[in-house]
């Protein structure tokens, strides 16, 4: 049940939901098959599907690579820049220093992983906040929104609302039902396997005890009891000295198959996530396969900030700027990147030659600069230092030296 506070809280909304109580039960590939056919019929409902991915998404692996490709985009600068090119430092000061900016991109994000996203603005121009319309109330096929999504009563098409476009706002997703419906097998038999798995460590870890005794004596049976018991936790059974058990001869195993089975799908996982297999593989992973799983995954998280910087422009400033939040003809855009470590070493090169400017220096390089220092340079080293200068100034094709 939620609070009165957080019922108070949604009073008011364009697009207000009732909280809907919901129970977790163990899904398998038959729930996940059914859940994707409701959201392709010609009468779609997504609940079902939503609530599978809400379940999928607790997956550790799911959740840290989903982060991972998430936070080295939000770590990337950006500015507010107007028509001229040039940073408007106080709006782009504004954005920073709330959480507008991360909710938002959030939601752009996540529309990719669940397919779409329904936000809404509530505030004013002063004080502003996004608010996530879950999604299992939301069917974007239609464009209408459930206030109840079990009862599916009195739907509102949030698409022709006055406030669509200004406080409403939707994002789409390129995959078709979203990444994480892609992901949905290989989770489920990732927890199959790990608990099949976590049974094999039981029977191996303590194994049942058996007991016979003449299980019509009372008193022998509850003494036979008592005993089994009182000696330690394991499982056990008693039996009639007449009767007769045997184990079943299985075949010998520490779970090598439950393993590689999980192993398969983290890797599945990370391929469709992040476009390989990164900091997993321990055994046979070594650093140059590591690095270069880092640049496919670069530029995955490339094309993401390319879709975010599209959708600020063309749909979250218009919004912001109807609302009042922000000011002036201005554009979103990522501060370009830079290789910083080969920067250095240009630049050090360059020094013994060509004057640097020293408060560039300090602001790129972040190296305190306290003055000048005298040169004592012998014939030779002068010479050295030209052919060292001949080099950088191939290497770098000459665009340093001007």
């Amino acid at each position: 049940m939620a609070s009165d506070n957080f019922k108070k809280e949604m009073t008011g909304r364009i697009l207000p939901w009732d909280l809907q109580s919901t129970s977790r039960m163990r899904a398998d590939i038959a729930a996940w098959r059914k859940a994707e056919n409701m959201a392709l019929a010609e009468e779609p409902k997504n609940y079902s599907l939503q609530l599978l991915m809400d379940q999928i998404i607790n997956d550790t692996l799911t959740y840290s690579q989903i982060q991972n490709r998430k936070q080295q985009l939000f770590t990337s600068s950006f500015s507010l820049v107007n028509s001229k090119g040039d940073t408007d430092e106080e709006q782009t000061a504004r954005l920073k220093q709330t959480a507008l900016y991360r909710d938002i991109t959030n939601e752009i994000l996540d529309a990719d992983y669940r397919w779409y996203s329904l936000i809404e603005l509530q505030g004013n121009q002063h004080e502003l906040k996004c608010i996530s319309i879950p999604r299992t109330n939301v069917l974007p096929q239609a464009g209408v929104f459930y206030k109840n999504y079990q009862e599916e009563d009195n739907p509102i098409n949030y698409r022709e609302l006055p406030e669509f476009g200004k406080y409403l706002l939707e994002f789409s997703g390129g995959q078709h039902l979203g990444l994480l419906n892609k992901i949905v097998p290989h989770a489920l038999m990732k927890k199959f396997a790990q608990s099949c798995w976590s049974e094999l460590c039981e029977i191996y870890g303590i194994p049942p005890r058996v007991m016979k005794t003449n299980t019509r004596d009372t008193a022998q049976l509850t003494r036979a009891k008592t005993m089994m018991q009182q000696m330690g936790s394991a499982a056990w059974f008693i039996i009639d000295n007449n009767e007769n058990f045997e184990w079943a001869n299985a075949i010998a195993t520490k779970g090598e198959v439950y393993g590689e089975l999980i192993h398969l799908c983290n890797n599945e996982i990370s391929m469709a996530i992040s476009g390989a297999i990164i900091g997993q593989d321990t055994k046979n992973g070594n650093r140059s396969k590591d690095e270069s799983a880092q640049d496919i995954l670069w530029q995955i998280v490339q094309a993401d900030m390319e879709k975010v910087e599209q959708i600020w422009n063309a749909q979250v400033i218009p919004a912001l700027q109807k609302i009042g939040w922000l000011k002036g003809d201005i554009r979103f855009q990522f501060d370009p990147s830079e290789d910083l470590e080969q920067l250095f070493q240009f630049a050090t090169g360059l020094l013994p030659y060509k004057n640097i400017d020293n408060q560039w220096l300090e602001d790129k390089f972040g190296v305190k600069i306290s003055g000048d220092k005298t040169p004592t340079d012998t014939p030779e080293d002068k010479a050295l230092k030209l052919a060292q200068l001949q080099i950088i100034q191939n290497a770098a094709g000459g665009q340093y030296l001007v």
